[in-house]
């Protein structure tokens, strides 16, 4: 079994669709114990909006948990751009397995997110030229990849060229500009360095390791041509405004939060159950909702992370009347509070749907899936056509 600890769902969601890729059964669990039929366990810590000792506790926990469940190798999976807390939570991992050295690898070139001469691009852009630049909780305002990410305490941390030897101490963050890159570190791993980066470096690791049989199963899914399909995007980014504007085109109905909630308001559970009886209403006659955060970004964290609850809470009242068999979930903190307050422990991982999206199957009663995507990603046209 390999282990893999990732701070937030959409980062272990997008994890178990490459072990799936490579013939792995995956799973993701927020609490308990692994169910023991998996290939793949990725444990969701949600650990980016929380301090950053409380993330570190929780990746070291994770850690624990998976190396007692007896996890051949275990990987750190972190957000692509470096949000979150990324240093602390390897440092912590690596004082419980006891490791030196950690390899971090976060680009991921195939998506146009590239490091070189110890900057990070997105595309042709500097990072800090782009939407991240004004994320709530982790913006991005400088290219240089050593000011992403906060100094650990206990080890070095240095950016290494892509061909460089790796230093034996420390945590050595690799430069990638291209796939290829990204393959050769990969090949430069070995059982004395500890894994960590994004998607790409996992995916690359896995065929360095030969590991499983590289057959892909795709689960049969649950829905027809009429199933009804709830989307709920806690994201204010460009490409979540573009698909909520283009549903309106499209005549789906699109709710959205009430606006004095930009202006520091409570959201009551009055008007949680009124917006949630109106989503029941629409699905009557409509396959498909859109429920959207639909207010102006907002600056300050603490407020964007409410928001994120709020949706959560509406979705599931909605939920609990309309007869809903797929829900397609944008955002990592949107995702986990939908999840958390479905009361969901696991999730099956049934198949990818394109680079980062991923659908999986909730183990509670009711069998429906999940399809979820992290919020600077757009959904794949086959989903935009309602």
């Amino acid at each position: 079994m390999i282990g893999v600890i990732a701070d937030d769902l959409t980062g272990a969601a997008e994890i178990g669709a490459i072990g799936l890729r490579h013939g792995l059964r995956a799973e993701i669990i927020f609490s308990g114990e692994p169910s023991g039929d998996a290939d793949l366990v990725c444990v969701d810590a949600d650990s980016r909006s929380q301090t950053a000792d409380e993330a570190a506790r929780r990746a070291a926990d994770a850690a624990k948990l998976l190396r007692d469940a007896g996890a051949k190798w275990i990987y750190k999976k972190v957000d692509s751009v470096l949000r979150g807390h990324v240093s602390a939570e390897i440092e912590a991992v690596m004082k419980q397995l006891d490791f030196q050295c950690a390899l971090l690898a976060p680009a991921n070139p195939s998506l146009g997110r590239t490091i070189f001469n110890g900057n990070y691009f997105v595309g042709s852009k500097p990072i800090h030229k782009t939407e991240f630049v004004r994320d709530p909780q982790f913006p991005r305002r400088s290219p240089q990849v050593l000011e992403l990410v906060k100094l650990p305490p206990t080890f070095s941390i240095n950016v290494c060229k892509a061909g460089e030897k790796i230093r034996e101490n420390g945590i050595v963050i690799a430069e990638a500009a291209t796939s290829a890159d990204v393959a050769q570190w990969a090949k430069c791993h070995d059982e004395k360095i500890f894994p960590a980066g994004g998607a790409e470096f996992f995916n690359a690791l896995l065929t360095a390791k030969n590991a499983g049989d590289g057959t892909v199963r795709p689960e049969n899914l649950l829905t027809g041509g009429e199933a009804r399909e709830f989307f709920v995007s806690g994201t204010a980014s460009v490409s979540a405004r573009k698909f909520a504007a283009a549903a309106k085109r499209e005549k789906t109905p699109v709710f959205s939060l009430p606006l004095e909630l930009s202006w520091g308001a409570n959201l009551v559970p009055a008007a949680v159950d009124a917006i949630g009886q109106r989503i029941v209403a629409a699905f009557d006659s409509h396959r498909r909702v859109v429920l959207t955060v639909g207010l102006p970004q907002m600056k300050d964290s603490k407020a964007s992370e409410k928001l994120s609850e709020h949706i959560a809470q509406i979705a599931v009242s909605a939920l609990r009347h309309a007869n809903v068999s797929h829900i397609f979930s944008e955002g990592g903190a949107t995702s986990a509070a939908l999840v958390r307050q479905m009361g969901w422990k696991r999730l099956k991982v049934l198949c990818e749907e394109a680079p980062g999206v991923a659908t999986l199957l909730a183990d509670g009663e009711k069998k429906i899936l999940l399809t979820i995507k992290p919020g600077s990603y757009s959904w794949p046209q086959e989903f935009i056509k309602n």
